[in-house]
């Protein structure tokens, strides 16, 4: 596998940033996430190639990087990914980024996440602009208008050039729904199997237990990580070994997710099911049934 590049690393760090603010994160940890992803996006030099060649002093010289970003910059160019990424990932619920968004709250971020299957402030922002968010139940004009508003303020110019070059670079939006749900089996198969890496989640976690599997896989040109919910509702549900969270991308597209649950009510009763997609899966079962 080819070594990622200084904007595969930095869209991994605007992540990392993304989700440390959304869990009230020291905002001076959270800047340096930025900081550091900026930095990357300006360098003359490809960090991957520094790594490779014993010159991580090169990299550390950088603006706002420092050894420890240094050190989560080498893990993803040895590994291919990042621990704090997926542990921070374990910890999210399906809209936590929007709630840095004043007036959005855990439901309303949850609702606009499972209503549009979105799960990013730049797809958030998209949503704003084309006229989907006024789909989502609870948002007036006014609303929106201040969500846009906050959101002009926070996106940089970094994160909204990587975001178009995503979307021009993607063939495709998001992976067919046969592909989610071939993941979602080989992880649940994997999982029992006791054959995946596990990771110790910091939250509902009080024996800091390395409990929750994480299976990094490529499919048809996309790249899934997939693990159980660590969702508080999902801890609520007793769901934490049903609701399976999968975050894929495509090329140099920008990082999305879907949640695979099982249906306990109405004609997809008891089967696997991509939530927000039901139609979609409905269609794929009768398919495969015909």
């Amino acid at each position: 596998m080819a070594d990622p590049t200084n904007q595969d690393i930095a869209r991994i760090l605007e992540q990392i940033a993304e989700l440390l603010e959304a869990q009230g994160a020291n905002p001076h940890r959270v800047r340096a996430y930025r900081q550091g992803a900026e930095s990357l996006l300006q360098a003359g030099e490809q960090a991957a190639g520094l790594i490779r060649q014993g010159k991580t002093d090169r990299l550390i010289e950088l603006p706002g990087i420092g050894e420890r970003l240094a050190a989560v910059i080498t893990e993803v160019v040895e590994t291919g990914r990042s621990n704090l990424l997926d542990e921070l990932r374990a910890e999210s619920s399906p809209g936590a980024v929007f709630m840095q968004i004043p007036g959005v709250g855990p439901e309303l971020a949850e609702r606009i996440a499972t209503e549009l299957d979105i799960h990013t402030l730049e797809e958030l922002e998209q949503a704003a602009h084309d006229g989907r968010l006024e789909q989502v139940p609870g948002l007036g004009p006014r609303r929106i208008e201040g969500i846009s508003a906050s959101l002009a303020e926070r996106l940089t110019a970094a994160s909204r050039r990587r975001a178009e070059q995503g979307r021009q670079a993607q063939a495709s939006s998001r992976p067919p729904v046969h592909l989610l749900l071939a993941v979602d089996r080989e992880y649940r198969e994997k999982a029992a199997a006791n054959e995946l890496r596990k990771i110790a989640p910091r939250r509902f976690n009080p024996n800091k237990e390395a409990w929750l599997p994480v299976y990094n896989v490529r499919r048809e040109g996309w790249e899934f990580t997939a693990l159980f919910s660590n969702t508080a509702k999902a801890h609520e549900l007793k769901k934490t070994q049903d609701w399976v969270v999968i975050y894929y991308r495509k090329g140099d597209g920008e990082e999305s997710q879907s949640t695979v649950v099982t249906e306990v009510s109405g004609p997809l009763k008891g089967k696997r099911v991509v939530r927000g997609r039901e139609t979609e899966t409905r269609r794929y079962y009768e398919q495969q049934e015909a």
